[in-house]
């Protein structure tokens, strides 16, 4: 039988010849320490240093430093642009409860971003994406979003005596902690934005934030049509505390409001008053991340009362060789115990990073007890490996089972018991150069009997992704 070949195997084989030439180090040098190191973020680079012209080493560098004043090296422009294809397989998703096939595909995100820096306080950042799915039987809106408006803020930063105002304006993006309830959803396809207010004052040890906001409302009917979303509210008050040199103490107060809100024992208006507390550090060869969340207000005519608590801990044996880290993460969410009562217990994990479990999309932050043993390794400098088994359990059997975000498994609410699964996973990292990156993630789930009585199946995913950015 002759081979066919996908679209989104031709774009994949054409992305890959045109990024051979990074893979194999024939155009970009090994950067020089004093460069700015791209980041995930891109609006958090900060290239000004390139004003020296003995720093301009890199192709096309001339590009990353625009001096636009002879009297001022702060006003410039600096344009980049990231690229990210990732091949999936996935034989069963959502369990194969609605889709039995195997399904193959290429999402693919390209972004393009200008930098304008009209002196030492103030900036305009604005960054088009272009997010497509290629050969995706069922595509959702964290899937696809072609070319529209990612990000396009104002920011203002003053330096006093006494600490540094910084404060934006317009479409932007943040993410806190280990991303496990607010984050800028790298995971999936297309990243959550927002069109928010912010501002925060930093000293050395002290940080205080503000935020009123609006989640970006993606639509993929036409070029530049996405919107702030009007029935969903989020805002935050945030402090921070830096105890010694390697922790952070930090707290918040956040209000989510959502209009026409629907969950399995509710509808309704939502407004979810939300408190939470994190203790992240380091310290002689461990490392700690504890985060505990507390939701209270209402949805209809019910009362929330709803928690989850999530950590990560380790220890990485420095001196031996491959350096392995031995790691050990718990999670636990709460379901709603009674679906008849005037409370509704169901956990909203809010806007989570899609990759907080696995990238296979198995798992959603609702209704869980999870117990994830792992074990990481770097065998060279710029290549880690972990393996790791997860296992799980429903909170409460009165509520469903739940894959990413929170979206409830049909059938399984009510029924069977609270053996939900266990699922292996190995996942390896590899930095070609500082600016191109791969990672090759491989899960296998094994779904307890409550799953399979209500029609699903074991489910095995793959992932192949190549991220270059400039």
């Amino acid at each position: 039988m002759p081979m066919t070949i996908s679209n989104g195997e031709r774009v994949l084989g054409w992305s890959l010849a045109l990024l051979w030439p990074l893979l194999n180090g024939s155009v970009l040098a090994d950067d020089q320490p004093t460069r700015p190191a791209i980041k995930a973020n891109r609006w958090q680079e900060d290239w000004s240093t390139l004003k020296d012209p003995t720093l301009r080493t890199e192709p096309l560098d001339s590009l990353k430093y625009i001096s636009l004043s002879d009297d001022n090296p702060l006003t410039y422009l600096s344009l980049g642009a990231t690229l990210r294809e990732r091949f999936e397989m996935n034989d069963a998703s959502g369990f194969g409860i609605k889709n039995v096939d195997r399904d193959r595909y290429l999402i693919q995100r390209f972004q393009v971003h200008a930098d304008l820096h009209l002196n030492e306080n103030w900036r305009l950042f604005t960054q088009l994406e272009d997010a497509r799915a290629y050969d995706k039987t069922s595509v959702g809106g964290a899937d696809q979003n072609r070319t529209d408006l990612r990000l396009a803020f104002a920011e203002y930063v003053k330096t006093f005596s006494g600490g540094t105002l910084k404060s934006r304006v317009g479409r932007q993006d943040f993410a806190f902690d280990l991303q496990r309830f607010i984050s800028s959803r790298d995971g999936p396809n297309v990243r959550q934005s927002f069109d928010a207010l912010w501002a925060d004052w930093e000293t050395s040890d002290w940080r205080f934030i503000g935020i009123a906001s609006h989640p970006v409302q993606y639509l993929d009917e036409r070029n530049f049509d996405d919107k702030s979303n009007s029935d969903l509210r989020f805002h935050m008050l945030r402090v921070e505390r830096l105890v010694g040199a390697k922790n952070e103490l930090s707290a918040y107060y956040g209000l989510y409001e959502r209009s026409d809100a629907h969950y399995l024992s509710a509808d309704g208006n939502e407004t979810r008053h939300l408190f939470d507390i994190r203790l992240g550090g380091a310290a002689s060869g461990f490392d700690w991340d504890i985060e505990g969340m507390l939701q209270s207000g209402s949805v209809g005519s019910k009362d929330i009362r709803a928690w989850a608590t999530g950590s990560r801990v380790g220890y990485t044996f420095e001196t031996v060789t491959w350096k392995p880290r031995i790691g050990f993460q718990t999670d636990v969410a709460s379901g709603d115990r009674h679906a008849g009562d005037g409370t509704e217990g169901t956990f909203n994990p809010l806007f989570p990073n899609g990759y907080y479990f696995s990238l296979a999309g198995y798992t959603g932050y609702t209704n869980l007890i999870h117990v994830k043993p792992s074990i990481t390794v770097k065998p060279a400098d710029k290549l880690s490996i972990q393996t790791a088994i997860g296992l799980l359990w429903r909170q409460t059997t009165a509520d469903a089972v739940y894959t990413q975000p929170n979206l409830p498994v049909a059938g399984t609410a009510g029924e069977g018991e609270r053996w939900t699964g266990a699922y292996g996973q190995i996942r390896t990292d590899y930095v070609f150069n500082p600016n191109l990156t791969g990672a090759i993630e491989a899960v296998h789930y094994a779904i307890g009997q409550t799953l399979r009585e209500a029609g699903g199946q074991d489910s095995n995913y793959l992932g192949v992704e190549l991220k270059f950015s400039w």
